[in-house]
């Protein structure tokens, strides 16, 4: 499979430039799995007690932001599964906080979300190489901008390792490099 490079800036929105300079990597396909075992070591010692930890009022806890990963890379397989289908329907863009209080996440064990998040990301790595090459570049419309396939991949993985960042950061005080 040849190597998925990062796209063109220009392939995406200006708000998710940020998170494709995040990914790790030069391959989609080694940025997915870098920001899956990033993820997984910035939380490797947070105990039962501090998966319900918020950095301030009105913050997420860290199990909320783990299942707001989950969602959201979802929600940009499914964008990049229709518009690699040449679907030309404009998606909407989808509210993740009002997905946070419905989802309910602080009810279940981090392992749990965190087995869940491995099945997702084992299935957007599957959707990715299933993919033909010329589908990569096809693009569509969501949340009222223009996106390519390949840059919905990589902000995927640049959207995990923001919040592994954030966690880290804040809510582990943790030192990032």
């Amino acid at each position: 499979m040849e190597a998925l490079a990062r796209p063109p800036l220009a392939d995406l929105p200006e708000f998710y430039h940020g998170y494709v300079a995040e990914a790790m990597g030069v391959d989609l396909f080694d940025a997915l799995r870098a920001a899956q075992r990033n993820l997984h070591g910035t939380l490797a010692t947070v105990t039962t007690e501090l998966a319900e930890h918020r950095y301030a009022p009105g913050k997420w806890s860290i199990k909320e932001v783990v299942q707001h990963v989950i969602d959201a890379e979802r929600i940009f397989a499914y964008r990049a599964l229709r518009f690699a289908r040449k679907d030309g329907t404009a998606l909407p863009g989808f509210d993740e906080n009002a997905y946070t209080p419905a989802s309910h996440a602080d009810r279940r064990a981090l392992k749990n979300l965190l087995d869940e998040l491995d099945l997702v990301r084992a299935s957007t790595l599957a959707l990715f190489r299933s993919l033909p090459s010329e589908a990569l570049d096809r693009s569509g419309t969501a949340n009222n901008n223009r996106i390519t396939v390949r840059a919905i991949g990589w902000t995927i993985a640049g959207h995990s390792d923001h919040h592994a960042r954030i966690l880290a950061e804040r809510y582990l005080n943790i030192p990032r490099p």
